[in-house]
């Protein structure tokens, strides 16, 4: 199965990957997918590379050395558009001192984790008198070689919901209804997660079950609200009167049913947004900018309706400014998102935003086809290159057209870029990594499944070969 791998992705010229960290049973591992775009089909395709132990401290120097090694084996190192993982410190240092100079590897890391091992990054620099010779043997940061790096979406837009919003407990009204009104949401919570009897009640009354949220997801808090909402909306408000009587809990008043009605309608498009990202099959890097504009401007939309969670819009606003400022101004990810048929440029109304991406496909549409010019003369050993400028200005204008019955052309499917090849090559290169790692998350759901704890004993290797035989499907 590795070889056939190998060989499929020998002829790939673009990919994507996603990599995490994992520990079950007293051992760490580490997980690598990879990701491309077919260019005849244009529809994704994937493969599990590794999920291998991990001995010792996962610090930065620790997963720079497995990575090298996991990209070396399937020979796919300079192939290798971005990597996507998390904001853990460890994967963030090791892709800012070893990946490619690039600003998203050099920016200080906002909301960063410390690492699994628990060691800091920061370290205390001490001065010592040493000899000039060992210098030279030290670490130069050219010992391993990664990808471009991309912070994974889907985990920034948790720290938005998660730790950003603690801004609002400046505000005295908002965290007094939010509190009273969450205490009585977890206590419902608890008597049915513990009592078979406060289940059927449950059931009797409301005609459902409510959802616990978990501690590890926070879209699972958004849903266990949205069910209790979803309750009061069609069974009324005696639905849940009866049950918190018969549970012997406090009663929710009606101003707090309104909190978290108008809760979940505020959470709502950010929940959503998490699903959109964290798809593979039909998720490419473009979707990235449009999605989270969009978001910025669903959520200004609610500020003016809002009664009870303004604080909570301004926090969420002021944490994806912080967090996705940046990429929201990046002219690959911009470009990106206008080399997706079904967005263009209908996804902002800002011009100077547009212009920042566009400039960024003609300089490097340009760039494309003086490299197809140089090629040609190469290979042409009589033909002098005298006029090759003209004929380079030729194709510079043949590709400015191409883009430009290409942003005209009413058709939103991929099978367009069909039609213009330049483009089409340039958007497989900018949309085939993934805005999220959750591929990479997924791969664990599988190994979990399989690395019971009557099935810890299992060689780390025998668990590698059973998951990528049953995860890994053609990749061409």
């Amino acid at each position: 199965m590795k070889e056939n791998l190998k060989a499929a992705m020998h002829d790939v010229e673009f990919i994507g990957t996603t990599t995490d960290c994992w520990t079950a049973n007293r051992k760490g591992f580490i997980g690598v997918t990879a990701h491309r775009i077919h260019p005849t089909s244009l529809q994704r395709c994937s493969a599990a590379l590794a999920c291998k132990q991990l001995k010792g401290p996962h610090n930065f120097t620790a997963l720079a050395d497995a990575l090298t090694k996991i990209h070396t084996e399937f020979n796919i190192r300079d192939k290798i558009v971005r990597t996507t993982t998390d904001s853990g410190s460890s994967f963030l240092k090791a892709f800012r001192v070893y990946g490619v100079d690039d600003e998203n590897n050099n920016a200080e890391p906002f909301g960063a984790e410390p690492d699994e091992s628990g060691e800091e990054d920061g370290e205390e620099i001490t001065m010592e008198a040493v000899e000039a010779g060992p210098l030279l043997e030290q670490d130069d940061g050219l010992e391993y070689q990664l990808p471009k790096h991309h912070r994974c979406a889907c985990h920034l837009l948790n720290l938005v919901a998660t730790v950003d919003v603690q801004a609002v407990n400046e505000d005295r009204i908002y965290i007094k209804l939010s509190r009273s009104s969450f205490v009585k949401c977890q206590a419902l919570w608890n008597k049915s997660s513990r009592s078979t009897s406060a289940t059927e009640i449950i059931e009797e009354h409301c005609k459902l079950q409510l959802l616990r949220p978990c501690e590890t997801r926070w879209n699972s808090l958004f849903y266990a609200v949205e069910r209790i909402v979803r309750i009061v909306k069609e069974q009324g408000d005696a639905a849940i009167a009866a049950i918190c009587s018969t549970l012997k809990i406090p009663m929710f008043s009606p101003a707090e049913i309104a909190f978290l009605t108008e809760y979940a309608k505020t959470m709502s498009p950010v929940a959503k947004a998490v699903d959109v990202l964290q798809g593979e099959a039909n998720v490419q890097m473009g979707w990235l900018v449009p999605s989270i504009t969009l978001l910025k401007s669903k959520l200004q939309n609610l500020h003016t309706t809002s009664k009870y969670c303004g604080p909570l819009v301004d926090a969420l606003q002021a944490g994806l400014e912080r967090r996705f400022g940046e990429t929201l101004a990046d002219p690959e990810l911009i470009a990106a998102a206008i080399l997706v048929p079904k967005f263009r440029t209908r996804w902002t109304t800002d011009e100077g935003i547009i212009k920042c991406g566009l400039d960024y496909i003609k300089t490097h549409l340009k760039e494309q086809s003086s490299a197809a010019q140089s090629g040609d003369s190469l290979s042409s050993a009589e033909e002098e290159d005298f006029f090759l400028s003209i004929k380079q200005t030729d194709q510079r204008d043949g590709n400015t057209k191409q883009l430009e019955s290409y942003l005209a052309s009413p058709t939103d499917t991929m099978d367009i870029l069909k039609t213009f090849p330049t483009v089409c090559h340039l958007s497989l290169k900018l949309n085939t990594p993934l805005p999220a790692s959750a591929a990479c998350e997924r791969l664990f759901s599988t190994a979990g499944m399989i690395f019971r704890p009557k099935r810890a004993k299992l060689l780390s290797e025998n668990l590698e070969n059973l998951l990528l035989m049953k995860l890994n499907k053609r990749f061409c």
